[in-house]
């Protein structure tokens, strides 16, 4: 956190909100300016530009989408990073805060510990930036007196590209269970599509999803549902580590795995070893339709790629089969299997 007190600008149309935020974040020392406007948050920020601001999006008369655009076309406020606090879930809405330069988004109902986090991690980051900057300022004029300020400014760039290597793993990890994000999941997808594709090798897609994960939110409260999710996604990384692919969250309870290298039978025995090492941990699940103990559903796909097809035929496969194997009654696996048209081969 940075020494000094930061000022964050806190945007709401509910009262409720605004003095939930700004009593936890107040707390920590920060200066809290809020409003129930989307206009008077632009006249604010004009007239003493905050460190930080949270922004809601569902707002009357200025949505908060406007309001982050008017932010980032002003040269007075395009480098204040804006953190979105919304209800709205859906995956084009986070795109979309994101494209107008929103740098983090956060769902409603929040933790107070997750937002306390993240806006330490934004004003650390921000700081950061700022002491860089100043450095390299005098960097610059000392250059001119002696020739050894070189070195400093090379020891500054390696920073620069340790701070630049930082932020995109902030950028790719998942916040909650610590393996890659759905971003970081479809930089490897590309990443192992073009080379496998220059080798004429098969890539595979297991796509992963917690059986009645909702119903075990409702039955044992969305903390010990967090709790479940950092379990499953440290028993699938446990398993993937020994082919040296990648794990990921794909979405809320579903999650990816990306492997190349070896065939669909070493990939089953995966896929069994991850079932049976959950179904060990014994996890209680009494709201489960399927079993008492904690389940996965898995859907596996394979494809060679090639220009005339993209990964998301591959994830739209694994995908089909992941709803099969729902369909079959879950707690199993399907693999899509192409013969003639489309067809999926239960397992």
């Amino acid at each position: 956190m940075p020494n000094s007190p930061a000022s964050i600008l806190l945007i709401d149309d509910t009262l409720e909100n605004l003095q939930l935020l700004a009593s936890l974040l107040e707390i920590e020392g920060h200066r809290i300016k809020r409003t129930t406007s989307g206009m008077m948050a632009l006249q604010y920020a004009q007239l003493e530009p905050p460190d930080l601001i949270l922004l809601d999006i569902n707002m009357p008369k200025m949505s908060g989408f406007e309001v982050c655009r008017e932010f980032k076309s002003s040269g007075i406020t395009v480098d204040i990073p804006v953190i979105f606090i919304t209800a709205l879930d859906q995956m084009e809405n986070k795109i979309k805060a994101f494209e107008l330069g929103a740098i983090d988004y956060i769902i409603k109902p929040f933790q107070e510990k997750e937002v306390l986090l993240r806006v330490k991690t934004q004003l650390t980051i921000q700081a950061q930036k700022r002491q860089l900057l100043a450095k390299n300022q005098a960097l610059e004029e000392e250059i001119k007196k002696r020739k050894e300020a070189e070195i400093e400014i090379v020891n500054l760039n390696n920073q620069l590209k340790y701070q630049a290597l930082a932020l995109e793993k902030l950028a790719t990890t998942d916040f909650l269970t610590q393996i890659a994000n759905r971003r970081g999941f479809e930089q490897l997808m590309q990443k192992q599509w073009e080379q496998l594709s220059l080798n004429c090798m098969p890539l595979f897609l297991i796509l992963c999803d917690i059986d009645y994960f909702k119903q075990y939110n409702d039955h044992y409260g969305h903390l010990a549902g967090d709790e479940v999710l950092i379990l499953v996604a440290e028993v699938i990384r446990s398993q993937v580590e020994l082919f040296t692919d990648l794990v990921a969250r794909y979405g809320g309870e579903e999650f990816g795995i990306v492997i190349s290298g070896i065939n669909q039978e070493q990939i089953i025995e995966l896929i069994e070893n991850i079932r049976q090492k959950i179904y060990l941990i014994n996890i209680t699940h009494e709201s489960s339709s399927v079993s008492d103990r904690l389940t996965l559903s898995f859907g596996l796909a394979s494809i060679i790629p090639s220009p005339e097809a993209t990964p998301q035929c591959l994830i739209n496969r694994a995908d089909k089969a992941l709803y099969q194997a729902k369909a079959n009654g879950r707690n199993c696996y399907s693999i899509y299997q192409v013969i003639h048209s489309s067809v999926i081969e239960q397992n």
